[in-house]
């Protein structure tokens, strides 16, 4: 089982994530605000922070740049997905320089995003090698 932390202002999108995530028997907070993020990441230690890129009150990558800032950058790489509906090159280097993943939305594969976001932060013996 992993904790999984939902970002998302698109409340369809939100509830279906979570729903799915826990039908698989993972634990998983949800918050359609980015501020409400970086306090429950403040709180808690995820496996999995899947992040809209464009929130209402924030974006996913200054989510990102205030939990580096007492997280550390270690905390976000392979932890943080990213999802959007404007896929750039910019965006993609962007993620990647975190080493974040990006999903697209619409998901084109529902089961494979899901399979993305079960996948979370790889172990410390992969984080080695």
């Amino acid at each position: 089982m992993k904790d999984f932390l939902i970002i998302e202002d698109e409340l369809l999108i939100l509830r279906s994530l979570e729903r799915l995530l826990k039908k698989s028997n993972h634990s998983v907070d949800t918050t359609t605000k980015g501020f409400e993020a970086i306090n429950l990441i403040k709180k808690n230690d995820y496996d999995c922070i899947v992040c809209d890129l464009m929130l209402k009150d924030t974006t996913g990558f200054d989510v990102i740049e205030d939990v580096i800032s007492f997280k550390g950058r270690n905390y976000i790489q392979n932890r943080f997905i990213i999802m959007t509906a404007y896929i750039s090159e910019k965006v993609l280097e962007k993620a990647h320089s975190y080493g974040c993943e990006v999903l697209s939305k619409p998901f084109k594969d529902l089961n494979s995003a899901l399979e993305i976001m079960k996948k979370g932060i790889k172990n410390e013996k992969e984080l080695q090698e």
